[in-house]
């Protein structure tokens, strides 16, 4: 698992919020996650979030879109995901332990 930040963002037709993660790894480049956010995130907030991911499994297609990194949240009192977020900031790539 990593961490990293979503410095793009773009709205989907469904109003799907589609993150854009970077992570600054010598190894990952640029990757893309599709993760429905809307119900507790305005695209404005997502923008350099740092957040917690999972970089290392298959891409994944969602539709037309292709998941590359599983975004990390857990889901609150209507099931809709909270993000897991550092409460500091740290350096991007950091391991989740």
């Amino acid at each position: 698992m990593d961490r990293g930040e979503s410095p793009e963002r773009q709205l989907s037709p469904r109003s799907k919020i589609m993150s854009k993660l970077a992570a600054t790894r010598k190894l990952c480049p640029v990757k893309k996650s599709s993760a429905q956010l809307q119900a507790n995130y305005d695209s404005s907030e997502l923008l350099n979030k740092q957040i917690a991911a999972v970089i290392n499994f298959p891409p994944k297609q969602i539709g037309k879109f292709m998941s590359e990194v599983l975004v990390l949240g857990f889901p609150d009192e209507n099931n809709e995901p909270i993000l897991v977020t550092p409460d500091f900031k740290i350096k991007n790539g950091g391991k989740l332990f």
